[in-house]
């Protein structure tokens, strides 16, 4: 894993829209996973402005809160269709969701987890980085070797998303793609941004890697890049600072 350190929001924002751009360009790139809330949604924006030739992807949902309408507009399902598939020019059966109905989202995760190993497993990964360490619903405890599921939410994770609702849900268990599979995903991209996250970016970055903070096993992918603005960096050693720089890059050795 690499880690990129940017002064603000719109330079990490431009930096990662860059490096998606360079991903998706690459001729091997076809299987790509995208996550719903707000901080990729910025980076997502960025390439429907490039027109990229995309039409070729398919886009598998991460995620998804469990007890949700499948016509809310903020579920994962929907967030995603109206703010990746449809604005990368992606055809709608390329593009696969996981139910939020409580009787059919286990199933309905299994499944993605299929289609994406018959596809030949996952291209390219955007992942949001929880405040607990969470990748996707993987809340802290997740093995690396762990597959789709139900899970029950971290009381951080459940507030987050009574504040993505306005109060108007409050999920408490979501259904999420497995970290086995996330992790062997060949290219990821992971953002955190803001004070708030900070804590998670110096357990990620210097921290033991364990179940304790799941997105620390991505410390050991060949090809992963956390990018992060100042403030998420508040908490990590002088040693990683950007010192004024536009941004520094620093290749993230695992301790043995």
């Amino acid at each position: 894993m690499k880690l990129r350190i940017f002064p603000g929001v719109d330079a990490a924002n431009a930096a990662a829209g860059e490096w998606l751009a360079g991903c998706l360009a690459e001729p091997s790139t076809s299987n790509v996973m995208v996550a719903g809330g707000n901080t990729p949604l910025p980076v997502y924006e960025l390439i429907a402005r490039r027109r990229l030739d995309l039409a070729h992807l398919n886009l598998f949902v991460l995620d998804e809160y469990v007890g949700v309408p499948l016509d809310e507009p903020r579920s994962c399902a929907n967030l995603l269709r109206q703010r990746v598939a449809h604005p990368w020019g992606v055809a709608p059966e390329r593009f696969f969701a996981i139910s939020s109905l409580a009787e059919d989202a286990l199933a309905s995760v299994i499944a993605q987890e299929q289609r994406i190993e018959r596809a030949g497993g996952l291209d390219l990964i955007i992942l949001g980085l929880g405040q607990n360490g969470h990748l996707g619903f993987n809340e802290p405890g997740s093995a690396p070797d762990s597959t789709a599921r139900i899970t029950e939410l971290d009381p951080l994770s459940t507030e987050a998303n009574r504040r993505w609702f306005g109060g108007d849900y409050a999920p408490s268990r979501g259904a999420t793609v497995g970290l086995k599979t996330i992790l062997a995903a060949r290219k990821v991209l992971v953002l955190a941004y803001g004070s708030a996250k900070a804590a998670a970016v110096r357990q990620v970055v210097a921290g033991e890697i364990g179940s304790h903070c799941p997105a620390s096993f991505l410390r050991t992918h060949p090809d992963a890049c956390l990018i992060v603005d100042q403030a998420a960096a508040a908490a990590l050693s002088p040693g990683y600072q950007a010192l004024g720089a536009d941004f520094q890059e620093v290749p993230l050795v695992p301790k043995l």
